[in-house]
């Protein structure tokens, strides 16, 4: 039986609301459109003339716009929501979605904080609907095909990930604190989470910002994070270095007991494997080798997942290990020590219980017996979604 609910007509195209109208919401609108298992049913921004402007610019001057989403969701019958304001937004106007029955697909992250994602879990869970967030650097066929041939390196010992950007974005990120860790890392946190299988126990980090540097918080970190089964990922990167640049999604090397594996963030990896008797033949990823990448692969699962009832690889139970990855090196930098996980979940648990509104979501965070059974709870949502996600 699916943990949330599915929808009961999986031949037509499923009426989605999309929240927000800027620059990322025109990117999710070229791919709603472009879509055969979706229909772009409304819009909804508090800035209408944005919202109007963006659909006028695709052609949808037909497509209705509107400041609140549940009135435009009743009046259009829509079906499911796209959230992509800004993250400040997500835990409010995700509520409103889960509470006014509609299932959500959400750009990262959750929320600001592991304490208002604990409580979207706990909504998720009392509304008995979906809420998937698009971790949408999980959905390159190049990964997926380094993800089918690790186990060709035998027990991995270390991941290690390079990234190396030098954009100048302006606006609210060259203002952020600890711009790189929370606006950028995540991707890398969720892939080596998505590659290992395994979760994050602690992490060590430091956090700095050269001198030539155009960004107000530290834009250049290193973290050593940890894992369940003794592997350590180590991310190392900077948002203010310029030339060999990286890939976006950064440059990867995964050591086993067998070889190591290389990966540039986009073509096809490489393997070296070292000990005799060996298959050093590189698989192809499973599935259809024409899957759709990036946020087209986020709303295909999500819409899988709608008409199958399958979890989804960025079902929120397993996503939040992603963000408390962001916050546990957070908190490691400011005080200069390694934290664990277990105690960023606890404190975030006891955040939300204490700040949490919402009666029958305040329950659901203290039926969960134990800081140490969320986690595992979490992990086991999670290593669900993993076996789903390898197969696309």
């Amino acid at each position: 039986m699916s943990p949330f609910a599915t929808l009961s007509d999986t031949s037509s195209p499923i009426r989605v609301i999309l929240i927000g109208a800027g620059l990322m919401g025109k990117k999710w609108i070229s791919v709603l459109t472009a879509s055969a298992d979706v229909e772009l049913v409304g819009l909804v921004d508090l800035n209408l003339s944005a919202a109007e402007a963006a659909l006028h610019e695709a052609g949808l001057d037909h497509v209705p716009t509107g400041t609140n989403l549940t009135d435009l969701a009743r009046a259009t019958g829509a079906q499911a929501v796209v959230n992509v304001t800004v993250p400040a937004a997500h835990h409010p106007t995700n509520m409103e979605a889960l509470f006014g029955g509609l299932p959500v697909l959400c750009e990262k992250p959750v929320a600001p904080t592991v304490s208002q994602g604990l409580s979207l879990v706990a909504a998720s869970e009392v509304t008995g609907q979906l809420l998937m967030i698009s971790q949408s650097r999980r959905y390159y066929r190049t990964l997926a095909a380094l993800k089918n041939n690790l186990s060709s390196l035998g027990e991995v010992g270390i991941v290690t990930t390079e990234f190396f950007k030098a954009p100048h974005f302006g606006g609210f990120r060259e203002e952020m604190e600890h711009v790189l860790l929370i606006d950028m890392a995540i991707h890398a946190f969720d892939v080596a989470r998505y590659l290992l299988g395994q979760e994050p126990v602690s992490v060590y980090c430091e956090e700095y910002n050269p001198s030539w540097s155009w960004y107000a918080g530290d834009a250049a970190t290193t973290a050593v994070f940890e894992f369940s089964n003794g592997a350590r990922f180590v991310f190392t990167g900077s948002w203010c270095s310029a030339g060999h640049e990286t890939s976006w999604n950064g440059s990867w090397r995964i050591s086993g007991a067998h070889g190591t594996a290389r990966w540039d963030g986009e073509n096809e990896a490489s393997f070296e494997l070292v000990d005799q008797g060996q298959d050093d033949s590189f698989l192809p990823p499973n599935g259809d080798t024409a899957s759709p990448e990036e946020i087209a692969g986020s709303l295909a699962e999500f819409v899988s997942s709608l008409r199958s009832g399958i979890l989804p690889s960025g079902e929120v139970h397993g996503n939040i290990l992603s963000l408390a990855m962001v916050e546990a090196a957070v908190q490691s930098s400011e005080r200069g020590e390694r934290v664990s996980l277990d105690q960023v979940l606890s404190a975030a648990r006891a955040t939300a219980l204490s700040e949490e509104s919402i009666p029958v979501v305040k329950e659901a965070l203290s039926d969960w017996p134990s800081d140490r059974h969320t986690l595992a709870s979490l992990a086991e949502y999670a290593a669900s979604a993993l076996t789903h996600s390898a197969q696309h």
